[in-house]
């Protein structure tokens, strides 16, 4: 059926061709979103290597993380940039489930994330996720979990207000824009859990900041992040 088919998506193709989400030049392999070349250049941090890195320096003095990593560096214009925003404005939420699987695997690897229980994703306000369709920082958590094997609570943190457009704040703007924004929905399936808190992209680190004094507050839990990438200062 595939041979069948064939002269008739070459033909498609042509029409309308099938672009990598990250350069917008390349054709990926079939059923791939990402080319050959990007996959091999897309700038990763390895972060994930060492219990000390960039990205929980951004958490010192601020809260207590077990450990923290970003899959990419995230900079203006950069192809990770494209990605990112394919993923949250463009309806590719496969992205984020594909990077979550590469990640995934990468992450069981190292002692540092071996003692994860649960995956949490940063919630997204109702209202916003009804416009967009999906919370991206849940596909990241489902391509995660597939791939380490863990499971995810996409419920168990809630959004109660709909804070203001975060782009163009300070750090401290940022913290006082969210940190009475979100709220345990459900405390039991948290309590005593070592949670892997989850979101697309490191900033300054408030939102994640703020959600992580939530789940701090549940008795015997710790929290360790992942991001898909890390912004460069």
């Amino acid at each position: 059926m595939r041979k069948l088919l064939q002269p008739f998506e070459d033909l498609l193709y042509l029409f309308f061709p099938h672009l990598c989400l990250a350069c917008s030049h390349n054709a990926p392999p079939y059923g791939e979103d990402i080319c050959t070349p990007c996959r091999a250049t897309l700038p990763e941090t390895n972060f994930h290597l060492s219990k000390e890195n960039p990205f929980t320096d951004r958490f010192w003095g601020r809260v207590k993380i077990e450990s923290g990593a970003a899959l990419y560096l995230f900079a203006k214009s950069n192809r990770v940039q494209q990605l990112l925003h394919n993923l949250k404005y463009n309806g590719k939420k496969e992205i984020g489930i594909t990077l979550g699987l590469r990640y995934g695997y990468m992450l069981k690897k190292t002692p540092h994330f071996a003692s994860v229980d649960l995956i949490v994703p940063v919630p997204l306000h109702p209202k916003k996720e009804r416009m967009r369709g999906y919370n991206q920082s849940e596909m990241f958590a489902i391509g995660l979990s597939e791939s380490m094997k863990i499971p995810y609570h996409k419920d168990a943190l809630q959004r109660v207000q709909h804070s203001d457009s975060q782009t163009k704040k300070s750090r401290m703007a940022r913290l006082g824009n969210v940190e009475t924004v979100f709220e345990i929905k459900k405390v039991k399936p948290l309590e005593g859990k070592h949670i892997l808190l989850v979101d697309d992209v490191l900033t300054t680190g408030s939102t994640l900041e703020a959600c992580a004094n939530k789940l701090l507050e549940l008795p015997g839990s710790k929290v360790s992040m992942a991001t898909i990438a890390i912004a460069i200062h």
